[in-house]
């Protein structure tokens, strides 16, 4: 693992405690972040975010991340862009959500705690 992949592992952990990683056949790395609150409109008030950092982190952006396969909207519908998906590389069954930075990555400035900003933003978009 990368000095910046650790440190950046490292500042998710302070902010979200129990942060897991596992290395994957294809030199990537699976993040795990349990007990993510999410907002109002949501089946639960929490959900265990999974995502990838490709093995060209920081210079390989960050994208599209995964949650727990029983997560849906309030209504019982499932959020949109998403689909019942495992985890790449896994057997893990998770509910898949396609999403993408909608500005430029930049590896001097943008770090894992960015992604999770991303993927919180995206919560709060309940769809």
């Amino acid at each position: 693992m990368s000095g910046i992949l650790a440190m950046q592992l490292e500042q998710l952990r302070e902010r979200f405690g129990d942060v897991q990683t596992r290395q994957l056949p294809s030199g990537t790395t699976l993040v795990t972040v349990p007990g993510v609150r999410l907002p109002e409109g949501w089946s639960k008030t929490s959900a265990t975010i999974h995502f990838i950092v490709p093995s060209g982190y920081p210079f390989a952006q960050l994208d599209c991340f995964w949650a727990d396969p029983e997560l849906r909207l309030a209504h019982g519908g499932p959020p949109q862009n998403s689909a019942p998906t495992p985890i790449p590389e896994t057997v893990e069954p998770a509910l898949w959500f396609s999403w993408h930075l909608t500005g430029p990555w930049n590896p001097n400035r943008d770090t894992l705690s960015t992604w999770m900003n991303v993927v919180i933003d995206r919560m709060r978009q309940i769809q």
